[in-house]
């Protein structure tokens, strides 16, 4: 588990594509290196990886086709900077939020407007992830935790939400140097998705006519 709270730009040294199914990428990162053990877990923009190989401040990932797809880590090349965090120790403080590294889909950085010495970004957002996505509510970005400041409305056909950069998260995070185009890693709140899940069984298993399916209609 994460708390989105970064801890350390790497550097992409190598990206190995594997045919479509798989890659192993190479980073370097002298601060994150240090007590991660073989098969420990680091998320890279976002992403929960498994630690490969080690080779001084360098260590190695293998990164699965569902990854490739789900994400932009497919899109890395050498010399492209990531953030880095490493996951919580248990009795750790949880300064984001829950973050699981699972990332659900990539948006896209539509805008960004300066605000005196903090800025307001606005994302697009797939329409299926939109409704896990409320305003206050957090998310993370590139596995950057973050507030939500403003949401589409529901109806809208191209959903959006913003969020705002306080100058530490521009300065230690890649969101500071991202132009509107890039494409981001998002996952939403885990709590919101595990909320759906249930209720969608739990409305399956109500009989037809009963109790439960007639307030789901409305009750007077």
């Amino acid at each position: 588990m994460f708390t989105g709270i970064i801890a350390e730009q790497g550097r992409v040294l190598s990206v190995e594509r594997h045919g479509n199914t798989s890659a192993t990428v190479r980073l370097h990162a002298p601060s994150s290196t240090e007590g991660l053990a073989l098969g420990g877990s680091i998320a890279v923009n976002g992403v929960c990886l498994t630690a490969t190989a080690f080779d001084g401040k360098d260590f190695s990932v293998d990164v699965m086709g569902e990854t490739l797809v789900r994400s932009t880590i497919g899109e890395l090349r050498a010399g492209d900077s990531v953030n880095l965090e490493r996951c919580v120790p248990v009795g750790g403080r949880l300064d984001g939020h829950v973050v699981q590294g699972h990332v659900d889909g990539v948006g896209v950085l539509l805008e960004r407007e300066p605000q005196g010495n903090w800025e307001r970004l606005r994302f697009g957002v797939p329409a299926n992830l939109a409704r896990y996505i409320a305003e206050k509510g957090s998310i993370a970005i590139d596995g950057v935790s973050l507030t939500v400041t403003a949401v589409s409305p529901a109806a809208e056909q191209e959903p959006w939400f913003e969020v705002g950069l306080i100058p530490t998260t521009l300065a230690e995070t890649g969101l500071g140097t991202r132009i509107a185009g890039s494409r981001v890693n998002l996952e939403v709140d885990v709590l919101a998705k595990y909320t759906e899940r249930l209720l969608a069984f739990r409305d399956a298993a109500a009989p037809a006519g009963s109790g439960e399916a007639s307030r789901a209609g409305g009750a007077r």
